[in-house]
């Protein structure tokens, strides 16, 4: 390239390096020769109409044009469409061509543009480069380019008659409808917006079992941010059976989770991480631990590589993208991932923001809540229980001339220096800079006191996650609660990318086994990472972001029968009805970031020894301490570290020592301290925590009252309904007829109408309430301290306190129990004949056949308990003519 070229010529040789890189040969039209290469692109071939910019062959057949345009004219290139057009249904000079040629390019070499005039409505639109000669001869064997064959899917499900009703939940329909909709329409971004644990990625292997089925795409990218996703989605594939084929997806489609830089070209659907994509495309080495890590935490260098063209990995090697947690993974650097390829973009995700509705065109195609979900049972709500403490609030202070603690962040070194002056902290400098011990103990320790009132009646703490804000805080967690519940190491485990265990065996662990109960996290289970049986959510970390406290939140909401949450937590009685938020740091309030020693001076700051130094002190216990203190924090620094002071010091830390008379200065000084500080801890033994307020959240109160209000309404909206109802209600002098099938039909009713008024979810409501209105009384004197046997026992015990037969919460167990005390004392102080000690042991065991079955009928009498002890006839022989009316009697009296 000359340096006076025009623009136009400048524009030329942009577009043939671009023709070249995607495998065109660029040939003149005097030196013509369809013979090289499998396709041609012959400059200034002649049309009736005149020469056109750049005719394309393929395979010897004109199969599209280029209409170049130099570079200062790329605002306008939409404006040449009409011209491209003109050039591509003109006939061409020695060629008898009937037809328009298919494929239309508008270029100044930086800006490309492609139509294809095969789509139903053609449109335009940007791509990285030309398509390869191959991509194109692949389009015109087909019969139909794929938007029109998008054209033809089938409906999904028209009148809910189809198999697939039996395979998808409402919301998972409308998402696939809407978004075959949208690719009707020909529009090059989707978004799926639903809630967390209402299926995104089932749905998505749905839409791409009918895109590869019936449009005949053919190759699909899933994208991930992590590894751990990645891991998740080809699970899913394996174990995904469509209900028109008894084979597996990756049975039918060859499926590929890329390791490396190798993309097999057999594949038709590829899992991979934003990372590995990018690092494939720019041509560098992939640290795979950066897989382990969200791309918007990573850190990122300034000017970082931008994509370049790959001949492996053409632009058009996918049709279609499905990004999963796209709210992470669409901006800045990853950015350029996206808009390598020319591929429709489908972005999934539970919580967009205002960037991710912009960067998908505002086209969503599902909008499924968290709130909608819970209200149809696929997700569980959550409470709010509050844990408040004085240093959690306010921080505390330091006072000056005392020995105080430091330790190293990193290798947690600890020693003792002499506090200067007083220090102030705030509770923003908690667990960072500052480790106040009696702080995470008083928080631990108050979880450890409350968990069975805010999980009654559970004999092992609820699986629990908590947040933690760096590795150096989870590990002081960690000790504190294996302390404070005297439990093993296996009680409580640290899950994050930095551990020796292995995260994958140990999340498995905690997601299918007994122990452990609880884990520590800092960010590997915060997004994305399903562990269905977490009951409880422990924040001992602020999150400023709306959007990442919505993901974290939505670890606790997944489902789970009472089956397979039994087989971690065994004194479970129901299935997941909700989870609770412990919030210990106002996240739910805040606004939405041998020898001698080396060191002879252990109690003198570096800063210091430092500014000594610098002012003339040369004696050896300064320097020897100096040099020691600088060689320690040398071990911690990073890159980034150590660039900051070779800027400014002209050298590196630890030549600094000999140099430190001549090279300090007081902005050198600073940032030496400075950069300690990060690196360090001071641990505050002084200050001791004290609790400030533990208890449900005003919010949970007022959430309490809408939930108890509702289940009252819908007991009085179905009271004429349902016989059980109206017996409690209108009818109470047939309680003798309530039995275990007329309770479980108001259970089962009240299920598929009103998931989330599950019985014991409502039962704690009213326990809170009535707490709230008993905190005078203490505990073990209120009625509603005890807890219920099962679902269908705090279902009578609900009914019975909205009808109004009992004043306060009262396990049905409890009534039964003092019922039947007040029968046996009436009766022998009535009849003057006592029950001998045979008959009381079999009056006994109705009165517990009745508390977990509402009624007792003879057939029972043949079945367990009563089967080991004679059955029905010993009762006959214990009883005679009097069974049968004593039966009727404890029918109606107990349940009374």
């Amino acid at each position: 390239m000359t340096l006076n070229q025009n623009p136009e010529q400048k524009a030329r040789d942009h577009i043939d390096t671009r023709l070249n890189q995607a495998g065109w040969v660029v040939q003149s039209v005097r030196k013509i020769d369809l013979n090289v290469g499998l396709g041609q692109a012959v400059r200034e071939y002649q049309t009736d109409v005149g020469p056109a910019d750049y005719v394309l062959f393929v395979d010897k057949k004109a199969v599209g044009v280029i209409e170049a345009k130099k570079a200062d004219l790329g605002h306008k290139i939409t404006e040449v469409e009409q011209q491209t057009e003109g050039y591509a249904s003109a006939r061409l000079k020695w060629i008898s061509n009937t037809r328009p040629l298919p494929f239309l390019y508008e270029s100044t070499g930086i800006i490309t543009r492609f139509t294809d005039g095969r789509d139903p409505k053609p449109r335009s639109r940007e791509v990285f480069n030309f398509h390869r000669p191959e991509m194109l001869k692949a389009w015109i064997a087909q019969d139909a380019s794929l938007r029109q064959r998008l054209q033809h899917i089938p409906l999904l499900n028209p009148d809910h008659l189809t198999a697939h009703a039996l395979h998808l939940r409402d919301c998972q329909e409308t998402a696939i409808a809407n978004l075959e909709i949208s690719f009707r329409e020909g529009r090059p971004r989707a978004l799926i917006q639903m809630a967390t644990g209402a299926g995104k990625t089932y749905t998505a292997i749905t839409a791409m079992y009918r895109l590869l089925k019936y449009a005949d795409a053919r190759r699909i990218l899933f994208l991930v941010d992590t590894r751990n996703l990645g891991e998740q989605a080809e699970q899913e594939m394996m174990s995904y059976v469509p209900l028109d084929d008894n084979r597996k997806f990756t049975e039918i489609y060859a499926t590929q989770r890329l390791k490396s830089s190798y993309i097999p070209t057999n594949s038709v659907v590829c899992i991979s991480t934003i990372q590995r994509l990018y690092s494939i495309l720019k041509g560098s080495e992939l640290d795979e631990a950066t897989e382990q890590i969200h791309p918007a935490e990573l850190m990122q260098a300034k000017a970082s590589l931008p994509v370049v063209y790959n001949d492996k990995v053409p632009p058009e090697f996918f049709d279609f993208i499905f990004i999963d947690e796209c709210h992470r993974s669409i901006y800045n650097l990853w950015q350029q991932v996206l808009d390598y390829f020319d591929a429709s973009l489908i972005g999934l995700t539970a919580t967009p923001d205002n960037r991710t509705y912009g960067f998908f065109n505002k086209n969503v195609v599902s909008e499924y809540s968290h709130e909608k979900a819970v209200a149809d049972g696929v997700n569980v709500g959550n409470e709010v229980y509050l844990i408040e403490t004085q240093i959690t609030q306010q921080g505390a202070q330091i006072a000056a001339k005392q020995q105080v603690e430091k330790r190293e962040k990193l290798t947690r070194k600890k020693r003792w220096e002499m506090q200067d002056e007083d220090e102030t902290y705030s509770a923003t400098q908690l667990d960072r800079s500052i480790v106040n011990p009696d702080q995470i103990r008083t928080v631990i320790r108050a979880f450890r006191d409350k968990w069975p009132e805010i999980f009654p009646g559970r004999r092992e703490v609820p699986k629990t996650l908590i947040f933690a804000k760096t590795d150096s805080h989870a590990d002081d967690i960690i000790q504190m609660v294996r302390e404070e519940f005297a439990e093993s190491n296996a009680f409580c485990k640290k899950l994050t990318y930095k551990i020796d265990e292995d995260p994958k065996s140990l999340l498995a662990q905690f997601r299918n086994d007994y122990m452990p109960r609880i884990a520590v996290t800092v960010d590997m289970i915060a997004t994305g990472t399903d562990v269905k049986p977490l009951e409880c959510l422990l924040f001992m970390r602020d999150v400023k972001s709306r959007n990442y406290f919505e993901q974290m939140k939505g670890r606790g909401t997944r489902t789970l029968d009472l089956d397979d949450l039994g087989k971690v937590t065994p004194s479970a009685v129901s299935a997941k009805t909700h989870y609770v938020i412990v919030d210990a740091i106002g996240v739910t309030r805040s606004l939405k970031t041998a020898s001698q020693p080396l060191i002879t001076q252990p109690g003198i700051p570096l800063k210091d020894l430092a500014m000594r130094v610098m002012m003339g002190a040369a004696d050896e216990d300064t320097i020897s301490s100096l040099a020691g203190r600088l060689a320690r924090l040398n071990k911690q620094l990073d890159a980034d570290d150590q660039r900051r002071i070779r800027d400014l010091a002209g050298m590196e830390l630890t030549q600094l020592v000999g140099e430190a008379a001549r090279v300090l200065n007081g902005e050198l000084v600073e940032l030496i301290d400075s950069i300690r500080r990060d690196k360090e801890q001071t641990i505050d033994h002084g200050n001791l925590d004290e609790l400030v307020r533990v208890g449900w959240d005003k919010d949970a109160a007022s959430n309490a009252q809408a939930l108890a209000d509702e289940f009252a309404e819908y007991l009085r909206t179905h009271q004429d309904q349902i016989t059980a109802l109206t017996i409690f209600f209108s009818q109470p002098y047939r309680r003798r007829e309530l039995s275990y099938a007329l309770i479980r039909q108001v259970l089962d009713k009240l299920k598929t109408d009103q998931p989330k008024l599950a019985p014991l979810r409502v039962w704690q409501a009213y326990q809170q309430l009535e707490s709230c209105h008993s905190r005078a009384v203490p505990a073990p004197a209120r009625a509603w301290g005890g807890n219920p046997v099962n679902e269908l026992t705090a279902l009578v015990a609900l009914i019975r306190r909205v009808c109004g037969w009992d004043k306060t919460l009262t396990p049905f167990d409890d009534t039964v129990r003092r019922n039947f005390q007040s029968w046996i004392m009436q009766h022998h102080a009535g009849s003057g004949e006592k029950f001998n000690e045979e008959q009381m042991r079999w009056l006994h065991m109705i009165r517990d056949h009745v508390a977990n079955s509402f009624h007792i009928e003879r057939d029972d009498l043949e079945m367990a308990p009563f089967d080991a002890q004679g059955g029905l006839g010993r009762m006959h022989q214990l009883f005679g003519a009097k069974m049968e009316p004593l039966l009727d009697e404890l029918n109606e009296v107990l349940v009374g």
